[in-house]
């Protein structure tokens, strides 16, 4: 039977903005996500840019992890758990960004966390910043747009290696750092580096490069900070990584197939070989895109190269030259590209997100022979409306079915393929608000928490189905996948 090395790090996964609340408690200063409504699917959320009375903000209270955090870390260490993946919430620390001290509560506020996942040996697995910028840094500064934010980054970096280079040892730069290349969703742009496009650029693109390379000098420059703090930080970048099938083996779609994947490569090849891809800077010149890069940079960018990748993987796309719509003809809907078409031989969730586990075995071993260095999974999981039987247990099958194929084709990837792989660490084991619809509804966890997406709800956390099921998978180290 194949099987996982015996340190393998089990856990789970949240974001500190869509799962903590507390948002204006303790010092803490608005962020970019809190002036971001709800939403549902079909319905964007909005960026609002100040708070608004007669507007709903879901991560404002979210499902209280501030104040619940004790309670949860039990039953995350009842799972089993030997890792827990959260982020630090970069305006807890510098509430706007650009003090010249950090926040004592909000720094308090994470050593008590992380002693808690300590005492109940669970490793920390922390995020600097999974779209979390302080609002001030977006509004008076452009975010990313503003050299200056790089700096504020490096700091707010700086301060967290300093106080937990004894509690922490797994770091990354930032979430999921390519989504931001999706720049037709002024959401992203917003969330990842503080800035929005109006529709008035002469060159959008050219300015999303700009501060894509600000984005990257900061991680670089952060990990180079991080190893003078403690050499044995393992350090690293975290992408959302989604394939990319051509529909039909035509040389056509192979080809697009091909160069569409370099937009899911080119942070990576950046960040862990230390240099920007010829495919790309053949790209900037075809387009007429200047990079305002400073003296210096490119020997940052060879010094901070990440020890680890970490990723998300959720699904995987399909594209077909002949039946897809071109640039120019496709509708601006996130998440789509040239030629993307929906994928007949793979079924799809509530939210039309395609379900391949063997794609996970793919990436895996893609990323593996692209990079050689180890992968973190960082984020999976299934996102479903679930339903409280009268008992009050909550039968989702679904998604242990879903997590056990994935678990299988990761085992396979490890034991078989020969990949390096630390952990696996699914999406939203904690109900929490998601990210792209600000929904409730919209669950990934594995502990239900009683609130709806209007905000009503006693807090309450109970046991799914798959609370157990996953309990033993961790016991077993991955052996027993059965589902009763």
């Amino acid at each position: 039977m194949l099987k996982l090395p015996d340190n393998f790090l089990w856990g789970g996964a949240v974001a500190a903005h869509q799962i903590e609340g507390a948002w204006d408690v303790d010092g803490k200063g608005p962020g970019v996500i809190d002036v971001v409504t709800a939403g549902k699917a079909g319905h964007p959320r909005k960026i609002t840019f100040d708070v608004k009375e007669d507007e709903y903000y879901p991560n404002h209270d979210a499902v209280d992890f501030y104040h619940r955090y004790k309670e949860d870390v039990a039953l995350l260490a009842e799972m089993g758990f030997k890792s827990f993946r959260t982020s630090i919430n970069w305006q807890r620390i510098y509430p706007k960004g650009d003090e010249s001290t950090p926040n004592e509560a909000g720094l308090q506020f994470y050593d008590d966390l992380f002693d808690e996942l300590l005492a109940h040996g669970i490793e920390p697995v922390i995020t600097l910043t999974h779209f979390e910028i302080p609002l001030h840094l977006a509004k008076e500064y452009g975010g990313f747009k503003n050299r200056k934010v790089v700096d504020y980054f490096v700091k707010f970096a700086k301060t967290c290696f300093e106080r937990y280079k004894d509690k922490v040892k797994y770091w990354m730069t930032f979430n999921e750092i390519n989504n931001m290349m999706d720049y037709t969703n002024n959401l992203f742009l917003w969330t990842n580096a503080g800035f929005v496009l109006d529709g008035t650029e002469e060159n959008p693109e050219e300015i999303v490069y700009n501060v894509t390379h600000n984005i990257l000098v900061a991680s670089a420059q952060a990990v180079i900070e991080g190893k003078k703090i403690n050499p044995d930080f393992e350090i690293g970048a975290m992408i959302s990584h989604v394939p990319i099938y051509p529909l039909k083996g035509t040389p056509e779609n192979m080809m697009a197939a091909e160069t569409t994947s370099r937009l899911r490569y080119f942070f990576p090849d950046v960040q862990v070989r230390g240099y920007y891809p010829s495919y790309m800077v053949k790209y900037w010149e075809r387009n007429n895109i200047s990079i305002d890069a400073l003296s210096g940079d490119d020997q940052i960018l060879r010094d901070g190269t990440v020890d680890y990748l970490g990723f998300s993987y959720y699904m995987s796309h399909a594209i077909d030259t002949e039946l897809g719509k071109s640039e120019a003809e496709r509708p601006n809907i996130h998440g789509q590209f040239p030629y993307q078409v929906d994928n007949p031989y793979i079924e799809a969730s509530d939210w039309d997100w395609a379900i391949d586990p063997s794609g996970l075995r793919l990436v895996l071993n893609r990323l593996w022979e692209r990079y050689q260095i180890p992968l973190f999974i960082v984020e999976n999981g299934f996102g479903a409306v679930d339903k409280v039987e009268e008992d009050g247990s909550i039968r989702d099958t679904y998604r242990m079915k879903y997590m056990k194929a994935h678990i299988e084709e990761m085992i396979k990837a490890v034991d078989y393929d020969g990949v390096e792989l630390w952990g696996y660490l699914p999406w939203g084991v904690i109900d929490l608000v998601s990210f792209t619809t600000g929904e409730m509804k919209k669950r990934y966890g594995m502990i239900y928490v009683d609130r709806d997406n209007e905000g009503n709800g006693t807090l309450n956390r109970s046991k799914k189905d798959s609370f157990n099921w996953y309990k033993k998978v961790i016991a077993t180290n991955g052996q027993d996948l059965e589902i009763e």
